[in-house]
């Protein structure tokens, strides 16, 4: 409730008119740039693609317009898009939520359209729901980050599943990877599915969530219960995108696709860094750079000198000492490092988590995994497997772990090559 209130004292924003997104574009330097979103692109379309129909949208605070305005915001005061449901996904579509939250059913106060929790639903639940609203056609509209165990991604999943089952046509406006097209890290394997990891994709899987679709659709909807192929995948692409862009080479404005996602930087680290969620060190929630800053109380300047006789490609080590605010060791002063970047097109983020875990198990006997029944079993869900896990506690180097999941990724690079929109960067 105290949510709702909030946002409804906006209430009055809802009858102010909208920025017109050409002339937006044409009074902001920004607009010279060259990548355009797949959201963006319909949008100067006038929204062509969905006349005519009952649209359901799932999307974040990251749908969002070269003129800032959220799509869901400006298909309505077009009236040219008729919107019967939102559907938020972890963290809500406003983006009121924290880590493992959503916003709950309510009606926002700025449009007067049904939002719907989709975090955590699976394809029954939503599939209902596109019923109860008369949902034709699903619009999908969230930045990824690139990670295996970013949950957007599994909301898409099962929001394909869904329309799989309703007859709803499905489109996606496509946003770059923020990381770049490289596939990077091990594959998940049978028994080892959850939440964070549905399907066996690799952790740094290298593909927008449009090529992802197109993946689901034609290897993995068709082996569901109840499922198959779409009646129609629609995905808006990109423009202009080339697979080794950065997202700071886009140009784009970054929007945080969850709270503890704040800069383009973050993305970066976050398919290794992830893995210290597993772990008793705080990961850097409740700072002003998580998942860049890592530690622990037991920790001190010795892991940073460590880290740094490595030389990994792309980052350096600098000793940190930092008071998280939320989560692990909350309130309590952690010993650590902070992962600087150096060279953004050289980090290989798994690797680098890699390193810092093994120097840690080594340097201090209090480094061990969160509290959990079995123990480890996070790290199992994260990396996609038991072989991380069990390598480690056998004294196998970083190199040895990192070599160990080659062929995984390998295999992985070959198998997507078919559903790749973009050109560049296919290793």
């Amino acid at each position: 409730m105290k949510r709702r209130s909030l946002l409804a004292g906006a209430g009055a924003l809802a009858a102010a008119p909208l920025i017109d997104v050409p002339a937006a574009q044409a009074a902001d330097p920004a607009s010279k740039r060259k990548v355009m979103t797949g959201a963006e692109v319909l949008a100067k379309d006038g929204w062509r693609a969905l006349a005519g129909q009952k649209v359901g949208v799932i999307s974040n605070p990251t749908g969002i317009l070269p003129d800032y305005q959220h799509i869901v915001d400006t298909m309505h005061a077009s009236g040219k898009v008729n919107i019967v449901a939102v559907f938020g996904p972890e963290h809500g579509f406003r983006g009121s939520a924290q880590a493992g939250g959503s916003e709950g059913d309510h009606v926002d106060p700025r449009t007067g359209i049904m939002v719907y929790d989709a975090y955590g639903a699976n394809a029954d639940k939503l599939a209902g729901l596109y019923a109860k609203s008369g949902v034709e056609t699903v619009v999908f509209d969230i930045q990824d980050v690139g990670a295996r165990f970013y949950t957007y991604i599994w909301t898409m999943f099962e929001a394909m599943l869904a329309a799989v089952r309703t007859g709803a046509k499905f489109v996606v406006l496509d946003r770059p990877n923020p990381v770049g097209g490289y596939a990077r890290g091990p594959m998940l394997k049978p028994g080892y599915t959850s939440g964070v990891g549905k399907k066996e994709i690799v952790q740094q899987h290298g593909m927008t969530v449009g090529e992802l679709a197109r993946m689901f659709n034609a290897e993995y909807l068709p082996l569901e219960p109840n499922g198959g192929r779409l009646k129609e995948l629609q995905v808006i692409e990109v423009s202009n995108w080339k697979r080794d862009q950065l997202y700071d080479d886009t140009g784009l404005t970054w929007v945080m696709p969850s709270p503890n996602m704040p800069t383009p930087d973050t993305a970066l680290v976050y398919p290794g860094l992830c893995l210290f969620e597993a772990t008793n060190m705080s990961e850097g929630r409740g700072t002003t750079r998580p998942f860049e800053l890592i530690g622990a109380p037991y920790v001190d300047y010795r892991w940073a000198e460590a880290l740094q006789t490595k030389h990994i490609p792309g980052v350096a080590f600098r000793e940190a000492y930092f008071t998280p605010t939320i989560s692990k060791n909350a309130n309590v002063l952690c010993g650590g490092v902070q992962v600087q970047i150096t060279d953004p097109h050289s980090v290989e983020a798994i690797t680098a988590a890699t390193h810092m875990i093994v120097e840690a198990r080594k340097l201090y006997p209090e480094f061990t995994w969160r509290e959990e029944t079995p123990p480890g079993r996070w790290i199992d869900l994260l990396t996609g497997s038991d072989r991380f896990r069990t390598m480690l506690l056998a004294d196998a180097t970083a190199e040895e772990i990192v070599a160990a999941w080659k062929p995984d990724t390998d295999a992985w690079t070959a198998r997507r090559a078919k559903y790749l929109l973009y050109k560049g960067a296919h290793r």
